[in-house]
C-alpha cells in the first residue's frame, strides 16, 4: 500500500523559467529548492531539464520572474 506522501507527481516538481527585469534568464525550482541566473534560453531549460528530471514540468513565465532565493517560499 503507497502512502500520500509517497505519491510523486509532475506537479510536486515544477519549476518557472522566465526572464527577470535585467534580462537574465531565471530557472525557480519547486519551494525554491533550486534556482538560477541564465544568459540564454537554452541554459536555462538545459538546467531545468537536468533538475527536476521531468521535460513536462517546467512552465514558462510571460512575465517578469525575479529569483527567489529564500528556501520554503
Amino acid at each position: 500500500m503507497r502512502h500520500a506522501n509517497a505519491i510523486h507527481s509532475p506537479l510536486n516538481s515544477m519549476c518557472l523559467i522566465g526572464k527577470n527585469s535585467k534580462g537574465n534568464w531565471v530557472v525557480q525550482g519547486p519551494q525554491s529548492k533550486y534556482g538560477g541566473l541564465f544568459v540564454n534560453r537554452a541554459d536555462a531549460l538545459k538546467f531545468a531539464m537536468f533538475e527536476n528530471g521531468h521535460p513536462h514540468a517546467a512552465v514558462m513565465v510571460p512575465g517578469i520572474l525575479e529569483l527567489n532565493i529564500t528556501p520554503g517560499r
